[in-house]
């Protein structure tokens, strides 16, 4: 059976557009995505790598992202330490020190292959700490997320095949029983 690119798009703006909603991010906030194509069609991660597919994800998430000023980090794979993918000046803007590579579908990974075409000036870094992401066919976003990580269920949990698991941060409760939060 042939993927249907339009429904993966359409699936991938679902999910970008609830988790937002979800977590209240505001213009500047960060967000990562980790995305197997090889997942979305079905395959097994970094096996099968598609650019179609990441371009699909991709044509989903990234427009909605950049209509509200939100900086995407499209996450590498492990061949390149899960390095990430963001605007130059969203590195200025949060001090991340740039790195020197260039993401490839086998080495990189196709979604970050995206990015990095999409991007004005495209910048790879090491380490980020984001509000929110997408995790797309099992790429472990967790350790760019900030402390707290709270879970999202959205109402899908595949984009494609890929299994789709959300998640939102919030600030640390500290204080006990006689601090006020809100």
């Amino acid at each position: 059976m042939e993927p249907d690119f339009e429904q993966i798009t359409a699936q991938a703006r679902t999910a970008t557009t609830e988790l937002l909603d979800a977590a209240s991010l505001r213009a500047g906030d960060l967000f990562v995505v980790g995305c197997s194509s090889s997942e979305v069609l079905g395959g097994r991660i970094g096996k099968a790598s598609s650019q179609e597919a990441a371009r699909a994800v991709f044509g989903g998430i990234y427009p909605i992202l950049r209509e509200r000023g939100i900086y995407l980090a499209a996450q590498c794979c492990e061949h390149l330490n899960r390095a990430l993918i963001v605007e130059g000046v969203c590195a200025e803007r949060y001090g991340y020190e740039p790195v020197c590579v260039v993401p490839q579908p086998h080495a990189g990974g196709s979604f970050a292959v995206q990015a990095w075409r999409a991007f004005e000036r495209p910048t790879a870094v090491e380490r980020i700490r984001v509000h929110a992401g997408l995790d797309i066919g099992g790429t472990l976003i967790g350790m760019h997320l900030r402390e707290v990580a709270v879970p999202v269920r959205l109402s899908l949990d595949h984009i494609g095949q890929a299994i789709l698991l959300c998640a939102r941060t919030r600030p640390r409760f500290i204080g006990g029983s006689r601090a006020v939060y809100e």
